[in-house]
C-alpha cells in the first residue's frame, strides 16, 4: 500500500491511485443473462438490465430454443412453437427498452438459437467474453435431484453466476 503514497503529509488529500486502475470502469463488461418466459427468468432480467446500466456494461439476453424431440414425433410444430416464444421475447424486450427510454439506458443484444440451455449460455458467454451471468431459478421440482441450468453454470465455476429467486 505504501508504494501508492507520495511522500511528506497527505493530510487532506488522497494518496494517488495506481496506474493503470480508472475510476468508475471496473467491474462487468458484458453480463449475459438467460431467459425462457419464466417469471424467475423475467426477474433475472430485470436484475441484469440495472446492474448493466450502473456498470455501463453490455447486457446479452440469450434465449436458447429448445429441442423437443418428444413432441416432434408425434407430429406438434415444436420449431415453429420455440420460434414463436423467440418473438415474443424479443417484442416484449424491444416494448420494455421503449418504454424506459430516456429513464434507463442499457446497451443490449438479444442471442436466440436451438440446443440445450445450459450448452447456450455457456457458448455465447464464451464467444462474448462475458464477466458475468445471471440466470432465474429453477422453478420446476425435478432439477432439486436432476440439477438445473442454474446449478451446471455455477459449478462450471468460469464466471460469476447469480442466480435469481
Amino acid at each position: 500500500m505504501s508504494e501508492y503514497l507520495s511522500e511528506g503529509s497527505n493530510e487532506g488529500q488522497s494518496a494517488p491511485l495506481p496506474a493503470g486502475f480508472e475510476r468508475g470502469t471496473d467491474g462487468p463488461k458484458v453480463i449475459v443473462v438467460g431467459v425462457d418466459g419464466s417469471d424467475t427468468s423475467w426477474r433475472a432480467a430485470a436484475y441484469a438490465a440495472g446492474l448493466a446500466r450502473r456498470q455501463n456494461a453490455l447486457l446479452a439476453v440469450v434465449y436458447v430454443q429448445p429441442l423437443l424431440v418428444g413432441g416432434a414425433a408425434l407430429g406438434a410444430p415444436v420449431a415453429e412453437t420455440t420460434e414463436r416464444v423467440a418473438e415474443e421475447l424479443l417484442a416484449e424486450i424491444r416494448e420494455t427498452t421503449e418504454r424506459l427510454r430516456g429513464v434507463h439506458e442499457v446497451r443490449w443484444q438479444f442471442h436466440t438459437f436451438r440446443g440445450d440451455p445450459y450448452t447456450g449460455l455457456v457458448e455465447t458467454a464464451d464467444q462474448l467474453k462475458a464477466d458475468a451471468v445471471v440466470v432465474g431459478a429453477s422453478e420446476q421440482a425435478g432439477h432439486r435431484f436432476v440439477g438445473s441450468v442454474a446449478v451446471r453454470l455455477v459449478k462450471a465455476g468460469r464466471w460469476p453466476v447469480t442466480v435469481v429467486p
